[in-house]
């Protein structure tokens, strides 16, 4: 697992992947193998609603995870989705404000209008340029050092480069341009636009499917992969709940491949390790959050 910052890695010319999760299980167990973790709003609305990914998440739920996230991989880099801003400028910069404080390593926003849809689907409805800019432009008064990715959902080659090219000169740290079908695009949005590209990985998405070297080459900085954990999750759970309704409810033992309770265990151990470590040394971004808790409804009432 690479310890280098995301920044660094930029800066350096190296690719750094951020794997979506969608609780906090597979945050913990994605933790193992990548420092940089992907707060997806469709894992998102999946695990916390059961819902489709088209608006329903709610900010202080959003913060709320993110929270319980931070209190138990107080070391990795989190990126987190936060759709259109949730409808309302002030809503934007406010939510941006906290995940700063709770130590946040960046957000992605939209430029698409309500009913949102997944980037990947059809039928998206985009925000006017200057709509989306001057939300965009309140966002990066609003935040100190979080790394802000403005996300455009547009399918016109010659309106996606409009829109890069406003988002740089707005100041975004860096561009996604969502949905994307041809890399080759990038390549020459690289030469017109000086800014890090990200590039957003989503099984039987429109995107094509490619590893770090080919995104590399065309000049991807940052790559999201938005739902391994929960398609994996959803492939393993009905395999088993089959194999246990085929096999007259025997439950089988973890053969060597397999995971048992002493697996999950050794997980969760993990976490309460680096949680009891953090509360013997409070730091000063613990006493930001507690300062800032009152400002968002966290469900489990805590400031970590």
């Amino acid at each position: 697992m690479n310890s280098t910052g995301p920044r660094q890695s930029i800066d350096a010319g190296d690719m750094m992947p951020f794997i979506g999760v969608y609780d906090a299980f597979s945050a913990s167990v994605a933790a193992r193998y990548y420092q940089g973790l992907f707060v997806s709003g469709f894992g998102f609305a999946a695990s916390h609603y059961g819902l489709p990914d088209i608006g329903f998440i709610a900010w202080p739920d959003i913060l709320a995870f993110v929270q319980r996230l931070r209190s138990i991989l107080p070391a990795h880099h989190l990126l987190v989705d936060i759709d259109d801003g949730y409808c309302d400028t002030e809503i934007a910069c406010h939510v941006v404000s906290v995940l700063e404080s709770l130590g946040t390593f960046g957000v992605v926003l939209e430029d698409q209008k309500r009913p949102r849809k997944c980037g990947h689907f059809e039928g998206k409805q985009i925000l006017e340029l200057d709509e989306y800019l001057a939300k965009l432009r309140r966002v990066l008064e609003t935040r100190q050092q979080l790394f802000v990715v403005a996300r455009t959902d547009s399918t016109d080659h010659a309106d996606i480069r409009r829109r890069a090219k406003a988002f740089a000169e707005a100041g975004a740290d860096a561009i996604l341009v969502d949905g994307l079908r041809n890399l080759e695009l990038i390549r020459e949005l690289r030469d017109e636009v000086c800014l890090p590209f990200v590039f957003n990985q989503i099984a039987g998405g429109k995107s094509p499917p490619c590893n770090l070297q080919q995104l590399q080459e065309v000049g991807v900085s940052l790559v999201i992969y938005s739902t391994p954990c929960l398609f994996a999750a959803q492939h393993a759970i009905e395999r088993v709940l089959g194999e246990l309704q085929l096999s007259n409810g025997y439950l089988a033992p973890p053969g060597h491949d397999g995971i048992g309770v002493k697996n999950c265990t050794a997980v969760l151990n993990d976490n309460l390790n680096r949680k009891s470590a953090g509360a013997r040394q409070p730091t000063v971004r613990h006493q930001q959050i507690a300062d800032l808790a009152p400002l968002a409804p966290f469900a489990d009432g805590e400031a970590h």
